[in-house]
């Protein structure tokens, strides 16, 4: 831990049981309010609490408003830092775990700079199980609209939950509470570490992979309710996030292989808090624009695709779309054929088949309500279980 990733700090930086981080760049429009939301729920909580702002360099006003937010009679304290290391989301947490280290943080909550959601209580909800010892980690459980989070739902939480035998509906969330020992274990993890996607978009499916293999608690979720926050369309805005999270997945796979090997059940983990009824954002998907650019992507990508079944790779080509049972399927060849090669143009191959997929998705689900397409999500996962054995078989030889 002798690398520091942010400038220094204060000399005169006091403890805290509480460390909110909000990692942020060119988040002016909302990271003010995601300040003042947390500040009042510290002050609920009844903690001494500091809210750490970890920016990338961002080119408009986002410090400016995160430093001019009145904690008002909460007076809770904030401060602002300028992250080292490649730029990304992981590089701007990974300083954010030192600074929780190092005030003694019992617990850390991150919050993404772009919600327009957050509640105070949302502090309580992720701290809360972790200062009464019930577990490590704390995930969010929102309500979502069927289209938003569709790498998780098509490939983080069907995997993660098949692999490690336990159900976190959203393993990449964004906002999630962290006990002072995983801190420990994150900070401990070798630098070559923070040279990896792990420093991008990858570092929420690297957390949760971790607290769930390196914890002997098990990971708690927390009904948050609905999730406001800059929705991406996955065929325009998701192609970067899906290769670093994906490629960060497999890696992970690779590390923890002597554990989930040997996972038969899928058990569900506590939820702390009831769901509040809100109604979710109305998301739109340009369904023949995704199915065409699966089609492209997929032919730009044929000479990385050698390991897609032909059957597979033609019905892609051919409509755009493909159905579960084959997403799975290759899926798990892509596993296969990352182990061999550890190489990124495996990730790239399986890219448009993402785009495939979730366009059929949204044709298959276009009439349903949003419980009815949450129980397709749930089929898929059964399928990835169901092939688990067969796959295990294959990794091993």
């Amino acid at each position: 831990m002798s690398i520091r990733y942010f400038n220094d700090l204060p000399s005169n930086l006091q403890e805290y049981d509480i460390v909110v981080g909000i990692p942020s760049y060119n988040n002016e429009n909302t990271i003010a309010y995601v300040a003042k939301t947390a500040a009042r729920g510290i002050a609920e909580l009844g903690l001494k609490g500091l809210i750490a702002n970890s920016d990338g360099g961002s080119n408009d006003k986002t410090v400016e408003q995160f430093l001019s937010v009145d904690t008002g009679k909460e007076n809770i304290d904030k401060i602002s830092i300028k992250y080292k290391g490649i730029p990304g989301k992981g590089s701007a947490i990974r300083a954010l775990f030192e600074v929780a280290h190092k005030v003694n943080a019992k617990v850390f909550i991150m919050l993404d700079s772009d919600l327009r959601s957050v509640e105070p209580w949302w502090m309580e909800r992720l701290a809360k199980p972790i200062l009464e010892g019930k577990t490590d980690y704390v995930t969010p459980l929102y309500l979502r609209h069927k289209y938003d989070g569709t790498i998780t739902n098509n490939i983080c939480y069907p995997l993660t939950s098949v692999l490690y035998g336990v159900k976190i509906r959203q393993p990449i969330g964004g906002d999630f509470g962290v006990a002072r020992l995983l801190i420990e274990k994150y900070l401990e993890k070798p630098e070559t570490v923070w040279q990896t996607n792990v420093a991008r978009f990858g570092i929420d499916i690297w957390m949760t992979t971790i607290a769930i293999n390196e914890s002997d608690k098990k990971p708690v979720q927390a009904a948050l309710g609905a999730k406001v926050h800059d929705v991406k369309d996955p065929g325009k805005h998701l192609q970067g996030m899906f290769i670093q999270v994906v490629q960060t997945l497999f890696e992970m796979m690779i590390e923890y292989q002597e554990n989930w090997k040997m996972v038969e059940d899928v058990l569900p983990v506590e939820t702390y808090g009831d769901q509040p009824d809100q109604a979710v954002e109305e998301i739109h998907v340009n369904l023949e624009a995704l199915k065409e650019r699966a089609k492209s992507v997929l032919l730009e990508m044929k000479d990385n695709a050698y390991f897609i079944p032909k059957g597979i790779f033609e019905q892609v080509i051919s409509t755009g779309t493909i159905d579960s049972s084959k997403w799975v399927e290759t899926v798990y060849e892509a596993a296969l054929e990352y182990k061999k090669t550890r190489k990124e143009e495996v990730i790239l191959a399986l890219l448009p088949l993402y785009f495939a997929r979730v366009a059929d998705f949204v044709e298959q689900t276009v009439e349903m309500d949003s419980l009815e397409a949450e129980r397709e999500i749930e089929k898929q996962l059964e399928l990835f279980r169901e092939l688990k054995k067969n796959f295990i078989e294959r990794w091993r030889n």
